[in-house]
């Protein structure tokens, strides 16, 4: 009998031993296994070996006896391989060691639910492997002592036997309790000599158990006759009977005692439990109260903080932590006041607003919008002193006050500070953002009763810095003027088309190269019910900027081609006549330009090739590829298309070829620089013979003396409009003139033709 580790291919909490050491000891102990089949002398084995052989498979692996509470293992596993060992020699030896631990292995599998992989060739290998090691030793010591195989020596003398058990007993404790300690060392990764000597040296003494037990075995078969041998196998058996059945008993006084050790510290547990449910109790209302006690200061020290944050969040934006507009308003009320009993303290409000900030929420979404306002909030406090306020008033719009200012120049330092530290671009979320600011600067002034006029001045000046695109500028009282006039402006050119107060004058175009009529510029006028003629200068910005100039520009389209429809049907030699109808930049990215002009034809019914839209240069050119597919939509329903105002702005020849422009119109600029003599007439030759080589048609417009008709005709320009032969007109007197057959060139006699006698002159502007 013997302490029998069995060693299973598992590391701690079920972890497994890397397939490298099980590969490689399975296929060691495979090796050792075959090679002991190959040598063992399997010819005088007889029926001896083969009882041996099936007691190892059959009996033994359910002779094992496990006492409770240990790692003690009693088998006769060693004491049968050390039995063949002495009897039949080392290779049956391993051959019975693999066969006995395959047959163990098996069984245990069985009657557990689960086991590692390889479980069973693992173990028989490596029983088989060491067994094979034990003989190598065993025959080197023979050899080195006797000088022959030791294990061929009948073995007669009893201490002779005993040194060989001892040996092999010795040997085979020392292979398998290394590798137990190797394998303990993988699983915890400690000392290999600490587990050594605390896990394995104890079972030594199996080993040698095993050894004795296999000596008096042999001793007894070898020398005794069968009487004997029945003897002993009869005394043996009832020792291991009477054994098992004590170890039977031990495992049950075990368990019972266990059992009686758990049902005592069950019932310790239950009377600690019910002391600590009387301590419990006992201290429930103390606790009770301090837990009262203390959840009433929780409770008051939150209301204080929600107070606290309630305030805050009532005086400061949410997204970016800055003082809001009421904030704002409360710092302005104190500084209006303390500014009205001292002039010494002054102050400056700036008024800041971030340029394109729609395009940024549309294109990169409106999470990274508030993203980018973090940002410019961060940035403005930066700059500014500690007791200046930022405050961001809505939306893309943000305040400053500055405090100590005495002059409006030195608030301008500091915005222009502000502009070079916000126009840094920085990343987001993998995009590369630039922000611009238009600011606008309010002094402080003795006439602010409340916070909201000179945030409003503020505002008056920060839009007229956004139109002038020059840095920061400066509230005056000019500016409220112009803001004021402009809005009521604004309010009411929204109501002039239903009220009847927009009216169109018609240009004629002529021909320079026989004088006849080609058509007409339509120019609108605004009749204002209060202040008379309003300057197109005036009015077209503004309904440009406030999208007035769509529905404007689709009732001109209606309106003109019903004139021309009109004009049209009064003779055979007006049925050619063309309408000129200017389209603004912000329109013409529309995508219901197209379809109002189909409406415009389908209800005048004039002919589409009769009516010219005219784009400025500029327009044309801001998003080339997009003009490109705008106008040959247009394009496509048959009307032409001229290219207004050319020469003033920017073109690319890459593109300008590429737009389907039928006409250019020369600016009034290169035609009225032109000198009695044609001096100055470089850059208008140039556009002439550009406009040649692009195959348009050219129309010369501001031309107002016979020298500057003369010229043009030489250099061969196309047509031509201006006061030399007609300033606009209403319909009805220019439908007199058609009536009439009116000669459009002037005679020598009509040299002094009325030039600039109408305020026209002035402010006449190419668009309308």
């Amino acid at each position: 009998m013997e302490n029998s580790l069995t060693t299973s291919a598992e590391g701690p909490s079920g972890t497994a031993l890397p397939y490298r050491v099980k590969i490689a000891v399975s296929a060691l102990g495979l090796i050792a296994l075959a090679g002991a089949l190959a040598a063992a002398p399997f010819t005088p084995i007889g029926v001896g070996y083969v009882l041996v052989l099936a007691f190892a498979v059959f009996v033994a692996p359910r002779m094992t006896l496990q006492l409770s509470g240990s790692n003690l293992t009693l088998s006769f596993s060693d004491a049968v391989v050390f039995f063949t060992f002495i009897v039949y020699g080392g290779e049956l030896a391993v051959i019975t060691a693999f066969v006995e631990t395959f047959a163990n292995c098996v069984y245990l599998k069985k009657r557990r639910k689960e086991s590692p992989k390889f479980f069973v060739l693992f173990n028989a290998s490596l029983s088989a492997l060491i067994v094979a090691a034990t003989y190598g030793v065993v025959e080197l010591f023979s050899r080195a002592v006797y000088g022959s195989a030791f294990i061929d020596l009948r073995l007669t003398d009893t201490r002779t036997l005993a040194a060989v058990l001892g040996l092999i007993a010795l040997t085979h404790f020392f292979f398998s309790s290394a590798f137990a300690a190797f394998y303990q060392k993988l699983r915890t990764h400690g000392s290999f000599l600490e587990i050594w000597k605390t896990h394995c040296v104890s079972s030594a003494l199996t080993h040698f158990t095993g050894a004795g037990v296999a000596g008096a075995t042999y001793k007894v078969f070898n020398y005794g006759d069968v009487a004997l041998g029945v003897i002993s196998f009869v005394v043996v058996a009832v020792a291991y009977i009477n054994y098992r059945t004590l170890i039977n008993d031990i495992n049950r006084s075990i368990a019972s005692v266990e059992e009686a050790e758990r049902q005592k510290a069950d019932a310790e547990r239950q009377r600690a439990e019910v002391e600590k449910t009387r301590r419990k109790e006992a201290e429930s209302y103390a606790e009770e109260l301090c837990r009262s006690l203390e959840k009433e200061a929780r409770a008051n020290d939150a209301l204080r903080k929600s107070e606290r944050e309630l305030q805050h969040a009532a005086s400061h934006d949410s997204l970016t932590g800055l003082s809001n507009r009421k904030h704002l308003g409360d710092v302005l009320r104190e500084l209006i006041a303390a500014y009205k009993q001292d002039s010494a303290a002054t102050f400056q409000v700036l008024f800041l607003d971030i340029r394109s900030f729609k395009n940024i929420n549309d294109t990169l979404g409106h999470s990274i919008g508030d993203k980018v306002l973090s940002v410019a909030a961060k940035r403005f406090s930066r700059v500014v002193n500690a007791e200046d306020t930022v405050a961001r008033i809505g939306g893309d719009e943000f305040a400053i006050v500055l405090r100590g200012l005495a002059t409006a120049g030195k608030a301008q330092k500091v915005a222009r500070k502000i502009h070079r530290n916000i126009t840094q671009p920085f990343s987001l979320a993998g995009n590369r953002v630039s922000i611009d600011v238009n600011i606008g600067i309010a002094p402080c002034d003795t006439e602010y009763d409340s916070p909201e006029e000179i945030l409003r001045d503020a505002d008056i000046a920060m839009h007229y810095a956004k139109e002038r695109k020059d840095g920061p500028a400066v509230f005056t009282k000019e500016l409220r003027h112009r803001f004021l006039e402009r809005v009521r402006f604004e309010m009411d050119l929204r109501h002039a088309v239903e009220r009847n107060e927009l009216s169109m004058h018609y240009q004629p175009i002529v021909s320079l190269i026989d004088g006849r009529l080609a058509g007409f510029e339509a120019l609108l006028r605004w009749h204002h019910p209060e202040f008379g003629m309003i300057p197109p200068n005036k009015f077209i910005p503004i309904a440009e900027s406030s999208d007035l100039i769509q529905p404007i520009t689709n009732w001109i389209l209606l309106e003109t081609t019903k004139q021309l429809a009109s004009w049209q049907r009064i003779s055979p030699d007006y049925g050619d006549l063309e309408m000129s109808v200017n389209i603004a930049g912000r329109h013409l990215s529309s995508d219901d330009l197209s379809d109002q002009v189909e409406d415009a034809l389908e209800s005048s019914g004039i002919r589409p090739e009769t009516l010219k839209l005219e784009i400025t240069e500029s327009t044309a050119m801001e998003n080339a590829e997009r003009s490109i597919l705008l106008l040959n939509r247009l394009k496509s329903l048959g009307v032409k298309l001229s290219i207004d105002d050319f020469g003033t702005g920017y073109s690319s020849l890459s593109y300008l070829h590429r737009l389907p422009f039928d006409t250019l119109k020369i600016d009034r600029s290169f035609v009225s620089g032109v000198g009695e003599r044609g001096e100055n007439s470089g850059i208008l030759q140039t556009i002439v013979s550009l406009g040649t080589n692009l195959k348009m048609r050219m129309v010369a417009e501001g031309i107002e003396t016979e020298a500057q008709l003369a010229m043009l005709r030489n250099l061969g320009c196309d047509f031509g409009q201006g006061y030399l032969f007609s300033k606009p007109k209403p319909a009805e007197e220019m439908e007199k003139l058609l009536y009439a057959r009116h000669m459009w060139f002037p005679s020598q006699k009509d040299s002094a033709i009325e030039l600039h006698s109408d305020s026209d002159t002035q402010h006449h502007i190419p668009l309308f």
